[in-house]
Order: C-alpha cells, then sequence, then structure tokens
C-alpha cells in the first residue's frame, strides 16, 4: 500500500470492518496498546450496570441462584474454551494470571513429583513476562525442596535446556515485549519427548492468534481477557488443563467455591470432579459479566480473518515504519516472519520512553517496556490499514521535530 487512498480502500473491503462499531472509541485517538487493555465493547456498560442495577440492586443475593452468577466462571470457560481449542469442561475463568500460574505450577510439579521425583528444574524463558519468573521462584521458596529455575536465552537455547532433570517449563506463547511466538504444538512436543509438563502463558495471545491447545497437546495454559478478549481492566484470567490431568489435579489454594459441595459447609476439602476444582474463592461477579461482552465480539469474528489482518496490519506497520522514519534510531525487535510473530509490533529507540509520552500526548497511544521499547498493537478487530498510516504520520513528526525532547515527557509515570 502506497498511498492512504490504498489503506482507505483496504479498510472497505476488510471483512472484520464492521466490527469496528462494537467497540467505544474515543474520537481523535488512534489505540494501538489492547495487547495491553482492550477498548470496552459497547454492550459492555449496560450488561455492568444491569448486574449492579437489577440482578444486585433488585434480586440482591438471590442472583446466585436466578441470575446464574453461581455458574458463570464455567459457563464463561466453555464460551472462551472454544476460541482456544478447548472442550467443554476443560477452562474456567477465575482470579488472575499470576494466581493461576501457581495452581498450573502446583499441579505440574505434584503431577512430577510421583512420576519423577528425581527433577528439580523449573524452565522458563529470560525473556518471559515478569510475573511468570515470580512466580515461579515463590513455588522455589515455598517448597523448599531443592527446585530451582534454568532461563532459556541466547547462550542457553530451549534444545540444550532440556534435559532429564527438567519438571515443567512455563513459556508465554508470544512474548510480552518482542511479540516473538513460539510454535506450540512443536515446542510442547520437545518438551514432552523429555518427560517434561507444559504451562503455556496466553496472555498476549488469546484472542490475537489461533490457538488450539488439545491439537497442541499441551498440558495447562493460563491467560488474561482484558487484552485482545476485550474484557476490562482487571477483569478476571483463566486456567485450562488437558482432561488428562484434571483428576491428577492438587489445589494448593483449596477455598471453598473449589469444593465439590460448598454449601454443605463441611469441614474437610474436597475437590470438585471436575474444572470447577480450580477455583478458590468467592467471583467477581460485576467483572466475570463483562468479560462475555468482550467474547461476544470475539465469536461474531472468523479467527482466520483476524490473523490474516493483524499479519497484514504488521507487514504496513512495520514497511512504512522503515520507509517514512529512516535515519532515527530506531531497531525492530519483532519477527519479521509470520510464524514467528503475534499481534503487536516492538521498536527500540533509546529514548523509548519520552517518544511513546509524545505520541500519547498527539493521541496515538501505545506502550513503553524496559528497555528502550516502544510497543505498538495491532488489534484487528477495531484498528484499520488507514489507522497504521496515520499512526507512522504521528511517529515520524514526533521524531523529525523531536517533539519528544521536553521536560514533560521526561518525568516517569507509575504505569509505562
Amino acid at each position: 500500500m502506497n498511498t492512504r487512498e490504498d489503506c482507505v480502500a483496504a479498510d472497505r473491503s476488510d471483512p472484520l470492518a464492521s466490527l469496528k462499531e462494537r467497540f467505544e472509541l474515543p474520537a481523535g485517538v488512534l489505540y494501538m496498546d489492547g495487547n495491553s487493555l482492550g477498548v470496552m465493547p459497547k454492550t459492555a456498560a449496560a450488561r455492568a450496570a444491569g448486574v449492579i442495577n437489577h440482578e444486585w440492586g433488585v434480586n440482591l443475593i438471590r442472583s446466585w441462584n436466578t441470575a446464574g452468577w453461581f455458574e458463570m466462571p464455567v459457563r464463561l470457560g466453555d464460551k472462551l474454551g472454544a476460541l482456544l481449542g478447548a472442550r467443554e469442561g476443560e477452562l474456567v475463568v477465575t482470579d488472575t494470571t499470576s494466581l493461576n500460574i501457581f495452581k498450573a505450577l502446583a499441579a505440574a510439579l505434584r503431577i512430577q513429583q510421583t512420576e519423577h521425583p528425581q527433577r528439580r528444574v523449573i524452565l522458563s524463558e529470560r525473556d518471559n513476562f515478569p510475573t511468570d519468573l515470580y512466580m515461579i521462584q515463590g513455588m522455589i521458596d515455598l517448597l523448599q525442596q531443592g527446585y530451582e529455575m534454568r532461563l532459556i536465552d541466547k547462550d542457553l537455547p530451549l534444545e540444550k535446556a532440556l534435559d532429564d532433570s527438567v519438571a515443567v517449563m512455563l513459556l508465554s506463547h508470544v512474548n510480552y515485549r518482542s511479540g516473538q511466538m513460539h510454535d506450540m504444538r512443536a515446542v510442547t512436543a520437545q518438551a514432552h519427548e523429555r518427560g517434561v509438563l507444559t504451562i503455556w502463558d496466553l496472555a498476549h495471545a488469546a484472542g490475537a492468534v489461533p490457538i488450539d491447545l488439545n491439537g497442541a497437546n499441551a498440558d495447562f495454559a493460563v491467560g488474561c481477557t482484558y487484552k485482545y478478549l476485550n474484557g476490562g481492566p482487571g477483569s478476571p484470567a483463566f486456567i485450562w488443563v488437558a482432561p488428562r490431568h484434571i483428576k491428577n489435579f492438587w489445589q494448593p489454594l483449596s477455598g471453598w467455591w473449589g469444593h465439590t459441595r460448598p454449601f454443605d459447609m463441611t469441614v474437610a476439602y474436597e475437590p470438585a470432579g471436575g474444572i470447577r476444582r480450580y477455583l478458590c474463592g468467592t467471583q467477581p461477579i460485576v467483572s466475570l459479566a463483562m468479560v462475555e461482552c468482550g467474547l461476544d465480539v470475539a465469536h461474531a469474528a472468523d479467527m482466520t480473518e483476524v490473523r490474516k489482518k493483524s499479519l497484514a496490519l504488521g507487514d504496513l506497520f512495520i514497511s512504512l515504519v522503515e520507509e517514512r522514519c529512516e535515519g532515527h534510531p530506531l531497531t525492530l525487535v519483532t519477527p519479521r516472519n509470520h510464524a514467528d510473530r503475534g499481534s503487536h509490533v516492538s521498536f527500540c529507540h533509546p529514548n523509548g520512553y519520552e517518544v511513546m509520552q509524545a505520541l500519547v500526548a498527539r493521541g496515538l497511544i501505545g506502550d513503553y517496556r524496559e528497555p528502550e521499547v516502544l510497543r505498538f498493537g495491532l488489534t484487528p478487530l477495531y484498528f484499520g490499514y488507514a489507522d497504521v498510516w496515520d499512526a507512522v504520520d504521528i511517529l515520524k513528526d514526533v521524531l523529525d521535530n523531536r517533539t519528544w525532547d521536553k521536560p514533560e515527557f521526561k518525568e516517569r509515570a507509575a504505569v509505562t
């Protein structure tokens, strides 16, 4: 696409274009941060108001039964699971990604303690999202059984890191910083050949790239719903468990909501028979309800078309930045190869934080990640080809005129 008119024409023929109308998008904003927080579906405000004003305000506690509150985590889990290659009863929407990592890690280690008691290594990636690494460190400290964390990086590739000492491998399907994507099926098979169980973090993949958990023969998966699934800020996360592992699960967070009969109020914990055992405490109903609004839009989209457009938007963005911002110290850190790329594009710039703040001030909202990384999310449900063109226009202007080099853009906010 050599002109903006070409981009406008591509938007007119886009089979996903009508879905943009299902989102609230502020005027004058180019939103390229859906990889961090998705935008609000138009149905979300009314759904939240319905829960607050009627289900809670009028029906009060009766809504646990009459409005289906009690079954919501499992019902939404089935709805989300259909987008991820999961069958009914394998996935539940609950808690946070961090807590679900803890649950999955505990379950996987418990299985391996029985089947391979000598294994004491938990494998991850040095560039993994920090919470994944922090939860591993916390688990090791809690167990006090000689476990250690091993991190793959450029000096220790996966094929060398995987050996008979590894019990569990925790990887992100799409890297949060670079957008690098693993081949889930191939990497899982590689791990299984060495007797290693896999946990996949889908936070930057769910809703953005095709996923088939059962087809990949994965063991566990976790992720959030507030990025590409547009569930709202801090909306509940999810956890998926392969059917072969559900009955072997040891729930370290054995709260009453995961009990087989929570309202029997018995003294002894007895886990529910299926995926409900991955629940812990009473569920956050308002935020759960809004998750469904995002899932409804996701179900209206053809995932093949979503992926096709995501890659096309990424190709266009990369080519326009490299062509029109030539001469500026921008370094692409996202893979060009389609098979290795998720749905966001990242460039390094030595003044990355200041550049991003200047872009946000101009209405182009992306985000910044250390060190020096500008992240730009490409969310096909509401972002188009002309949007890419306009975004690069703004980026070029900010760089050409050094707009970023102002005191107000150098002050660090709590969230970057």
